[in-house]
C-alpha cells in the first residue's frame, strides 16, 4: 500500500490521533501492573506503533504492550533477576516468532472457531464497561489497561466496583460522566458530526479544560495526579535516550532466558492471531490480514523493543477497535499513533500529564459498548446452542480470569462441542428407493474417527438381512484405520453372511476399497420387462418428489455411461417443451437410460414427434407417454397474444416455421378470455396463460391417440399409458391429470382406433 496517498488520508490521521490518546495510558497502565519501568511501555507503543504498523500486512489492526502478558511479564522479571535480563528473552521471542512466520505456523489462526473469536469481542467489551466505570467516577488504583478478573490491587472487576462507590472523585467523576454524554450525543446529532472533529479529540480537549478550571477552584474538584495521564519526562532528548535500557548479553548462557522466551514467543503469537481475526471482523471493508506476516512483523517488533528496553507488543483487540470506531481504514493510522507516541514523550510529556484518566476511560466505555453490543448477542443466539454456548463460555471465562485463560476454555468448550456433534452424528442413514430395490445410504462425515466405530457398527447392525448398503466416502477426508478394517469385515464377512450386499463410493485409492455398485440404479432389460405403467407412474412422481425436497439419489455417473453404452431400456418417454427451465431426466430424479425425451414448442404433436413417441414405446418398450406442459410457458403466451392479431405469425414473431405449433396451441384457447385479455395487466394474464397451458396438454393426449393408430393399440392391449401433466416452474411441483390419463385404471376409456388419420 502506497501510505503517500492522499485517499482517506484524513480519515486515517484523525484515527491516528484517537489511537494515540488511549494507547498512552494503556501502555503505562500495563507496564505499571507488569513491574517493568514506566517508559518501557511507552517505548513498546512506539515500537508497535511505527515498527510492526509499516511492517504488518493487516490495515486495521494496532499493537502495542498486550495486557494478557502482564503476569508472565512480572514473573519473569523477577525469575530472571533484572529487567535488562527479560530484555534478553523479550529479544529471543521475536526470534522465534519471525521463524514461526517464515515456517507458517500463523496458519493455525484459521482453526478458532468464529464463536470464540465473537465471544472474545463481546468478552473484551464487557470488560471495557466494567474496568473503566472506576476510572470515570475518579476511583483509579487500578492500573488503566489491566484487565484481568484478579487485579494487582488485590481487588477484582467486581469488588473494584463496589469500593468505587466509596471513592468518587467529583471533579473526574464530572469530566468522566459529560465525556459519556459528548460522545454519545456527538454519535447521533448531526449537526455535531458534519464539524469534521473526532469525537475522542474534543473530549479529551473537554477533560484538558476542565481540569485546569478545577484546579482555580480547588478542593475538593481539584484533580490530583493520581487521576491523570503520568507520562515520565525526560528534560532534554539526552535525558530521553537515557531512559533506553539494552539487553544483558551476559545471560545469553541461562537456560531460563529460552524457557521465557518460549512462553512469551507461544503468548504473544496467539494473542496476535487472534486480536489479527477480531480486527479482520470489525473491519467495515471486511479485508483479511495475512497472519505469517503478521508473525514475522510482531516478531521483528519483539526484538526491537528488547533492544532498546520495551516490553513485550502484540495485535491488541481494544487499541484495534478503537482505530476502527474512529474511521481509520489503513495501517497509515497505527504508524500515526505511534509517530504521536514518540513525539509526545519526547517534547510534550507535560501537556500530555494534564489529560485526566476519566475522559479517556469514558472513551474506551463507550469502544467496549460497541464491541459487546445486543444484536451481537442476538445473532449468536439465534444461530443456535451449537454456536451460543462456545460464544456464551468464552464471554464468561474472558471475564472470570483473563484474556488467554479465557481463549483456552472458550476454545476447549468448542472443540468439545464439535467432538459431541462428530460421535453423534458421525454419518447420515437414508433409505433410497432405486429402479433395483430399497438401498440404505450411509453417508460418511468429514472426518471419520475411532469415536465413530460404535455409530457405524450400530448402522451396518441395522441393515435388514437380504438388504442391500452403500457406503458413501465422497464427502470424508480421513477415516481411521479402525473404522476401514470394519467396512472390510462388513463387506466380506458380516455383511455377506446374512445376504447383505455391500456398495462402496467415494473411497480413495489409499483406503484400499474399490468403489463398486451392486444395485440397479438404471432401467435395465429386466426391470423394464417386469414393470407396470402405473409403477413407472408412480416412480416419476417419487422422483419429483426427491427433486423438489432436494434428496436425489445418489448414482455413479461415470459408471452409468459405461454400462448404458451398449443398449437402452427406458420406462417412459416424456413429451416436454423446449423450455430450458424442463429437464425431464432433472425434474424425475431419473438415472440414465430411464427416460425418452422428445422436446419441442409447446409440446404439441407432429408426424415427426409422433414417430418418435412410437419409437420409444413400440420398439424401445417404453411403458408410459407423458404429455407434459408447464407453467408461464413463452409459446403458449405468444399463441394467446396473437390469437387476435390481424398481423401474420411469421411478421409478428420473425419466425418463419413457428406458425404450426402456434396454431396447434390455439385450438385450446376459450374465445371468452380474447375478448378481455388484452385489457388486464401481466398478473392477470398469467393464470389465463396458464390455464391455455393446460388445455392444450389435454388436447395433445387426445392428438396423440386420434392421430396414431400404434399407440393407440398399444393402450388397447395394455402395454402402455398416457398422461398429461404440468410442471409449474416456480415451485418444481408435477401435477398430474388422472380425468386425462390413458390406460390406467378402469373407465378411463380408449379412442376408436377408426378415427385415427394416420400412424
Amino acid at each position: 500500500m502506497n501510505l503517500m496517498k492522499s485517499s482517506g488520508l484524513r480519515q486515517d490521521l484523525a484515527a491516528g490521533l484517537v489511537v494515540f490518546l488511549v494507547a498512552l495510558p494503556l501502555c503505562l497502565g500495563v507496564a505499571l501492573a507488569s513491574n517493568a519501568p514506566l517508559f518501557a511501555g511507552v517505548l513498546g507503543g512506539i515500537v508497535g506503533g511505527i515498527l510492526v504498523g509499516i511492517l504488518s500486512g493487516s490495515h486495521t489492526s494496532v499493537s502495542g504492550p498486550g495486557n494478557t502478558l502482564m503476569a508472565i511479564v512480572a514473573v519473569q522479571i523477577v525469575t530472571l533477576g533484572s529487567f535488562r535480563a527479560f530484555l534478553l528473552a523479550l529479544v529471543v521471542a521475536g526470534m522465534i516468532q519471525v521463524v514461526l512466520g517464515i515456517v507458517r505456523a500463523g496458519s493455525i489462526s484459521a482453526f478458532v472457531p468464529s464463536s470464540v473469536i465473537k465471544g472474545m469481542l463481546a468478552a473484551i467489551g464487557l470488560i471495557l464497561i466494567l474496568k473503566q466505570v472506576p476510572h470515570i467516577l475518579g476511583h483509579d488504583p487500578d492500573p488503566e489497561g489491566e484487565m484481568s478478573f484478579f487485579q494487582p490491587d488485590r481487588q477484582n472487576t467486581f469488588s473494584e466496583l463496589i469500593q468505587t462507590i466509596g471513592d468518587l472523585h467529583p471533579g473526574a467523576a464530572t469530566i468522566g460522566l459529560l465525556s459519556i454524554a459528548l460522545l454519545i450525543l456527538w454519535d447521533r446529532w448531526t449537526p455535531l458530526k458534519r464539524l469534521g472533529l473526532p469525537a475522542p479529540l474534543v473530549v479529551v480537549m473537554l477533560g484538558v479544560g476542565m481540569n485546569l478550571a478545577f484546579r482555580r477552584i480547588g478542593a475538593p474538584w481539584q484533580i490530583g495526579p493520581g487521576h491523570l495521564v503520568q507520562v515520565p519526562v525526560a528534560e532534554s532528548l539526552a535525558g530521553f535516550l537515557d531512559l533506553l535500557q539494552m539487553p544483558d548479553f551476559s545471560q545469553w548462557s541461562n537456560p531460563a532466558v529460552y524457557t521465557a522466551a518460549l512462553t512469551i514467543a507461544a503468548v504473544a503469537s496467539l494473542e496476535s492471531l487472534l486480536s489479527l481475526e477480531a480486527a479482520d471482523k470489525l473491519d467495515p471493508k471486511r479485508r483479511s490480514s495475512p497472519p505469517n506476516r503478521e508473525m514475522v512483523a510482531q516478531g521483528i517488533g519483539n526484538i526491537a523493543a528488547g533492544m532498546i528496553g520495551g516490553i513485550p507488543i502484540t495485535s491488541v483487540v481494544v487499541r484495534s477497535s478503537v482505530n476502527i470506531n474512529a474511521g481509520g481504514r489503513t495501517k497509515r493510522s497505527t504508524i500515526v499513533h505511534g509517530l504521536l507516541l514518540l513525539v509526545s514523550v519526547v517534547e510534550l510529556p507535560s501537556w500530555l500529564n494534564m489529560i485526566p484518566l476519566s475522559c479517556l476511560a469514558a472513551i474506551l466505555l463507550v469502544t467496549g459498548v460497541k464491541l459487546a453490543s445486543p444484536a451481537l448477542v442476538r445473532q449468536m443466539w439465534h444461530e443456535g446452542r451449537y454456536q451460543f454456548i462456545p460464544f456464551a463460555m468464552t464471554v464468561a471465562s474472558i471475564l472470570l480470569t483473563d484474556l488467554l485463560i479465557g481463549l483456552l476454555i472458550g476454545m476447549t468448550v468448542s472443540i468439545g462441542f464439535i467432538l459431541r456433534s462428530n460421535v453423534r452424528r458421525p454419518l447420515r442413514r437414508v433409505v433410497e428407493k432405486h429402479l433395483g430395490g430399497e438401498v440404505t445410504r450411509i453417508e460418511l462425515a468429514n472426518q471419520v474417527s475411532f469415536l465413530n466405530r460404535a455409530a457405524l457398527d450400530l448402522a451396518l447392525d441395522g441393515i435388514p438381512s437380504g438388504g442391500h448398503v452403500l457406503l458413501d466416502a465422497r464427502n470424508t477426508d480421513y477415516i481411521d484405520p479402525d473404522l476401514l478394517s470394519l467396512i472390510r469385515d462388513f463387506e466380506h464377512q458380516r455383511g455377506p453372511a446374512r445376504g447383505v450386499q455391500v456398495s462402496l463410493i467415494g473411497f480413495r485409492q489409499k483406503y484400499q476399497l474399490r468403489d463398486q455398485t451392486r444395485y440397479a440404479d438404471y432401467s435395465t432389460r429386466e426391470i423394464q420387462k417386469s414393470i407396470t405403467p402405473e409403477q413407472v407412474l408412480d416412480l416419476l412422481k417419487e422422483g419429483n418428489e426427491r427433486f423438489r425436497a432436494g434428496h436425489r439419489l445418489t448414482r455413479d455417473h461415470g459408471r452409468l455411461v459405461s454400462n448404458t453404452a451398449l443398449g437402452q431400456h427406458p420406462l417412459a418417454v416424456v413429451l416436454g417443451c423446449i423450455d430450458s427451465r424442463t429437464p425431464a431426466e432433472l425434474i424425475f430424479d431419473a438415472s440414465m437410460g430411464d427416460l425418452f425425451s422428445v422436446r419441442i414448442a409447446g409440446n404439441v404433436v407432429s408426424r415427426k414427434v409422433l414417430g418418435s413417441i412410437e419409437y420409444s414405446c413400440a420398439a424401445a418398450g417404453a411403458k408410459l407417454v407423458l404429455v407434459m406442459g408447464h407453467t408461464r410457458c413463452g409459446a403458449v403466451t405468444a399463441a394467446v397474444q396473437l390469437a387476435t392479431s390481424h398481423e401474420s405469425i411469421e411478421r409478428a414473431t420473425g419466425c418463419q416455421h413457428l406458425a404450426p405449433i402456434l396454431e396447434e396451441i390455439q385450438r385450446s384457447i376459450d374465445p371468452e378470455t380474447l375478448r378481455v385479455f388484452d385489457q388486464l395487466t401481466q398478473e392477470e394474464k398469467e393464470p389465463i396463460v396458464n390455464a391455455v397451458a393446460w388445455r392444450n396438454v389435454e388436447h395433445i393426449v387426445e392428438q396423440i391417440l386420434r392421430q396414431s393408430r400404434t399407440l393407440n393399440d398399444l393402450v388397447v392391449q395394455g402395454r402402455i399409458a398416457i398422461v398429461g401433466a404440468m410442471y409449474d416452474v416456480a415451485t418444481g411441483e408435477i401435477a398430474f391429470l388422472p380425468d386425462r390419463a390413458v390406460g390406467l385404471g378402469p373407465g378411463l376409456g380408449v379412442v376408436d382406433s377408426e378415427e385415427t388419420v394416420f400412424g
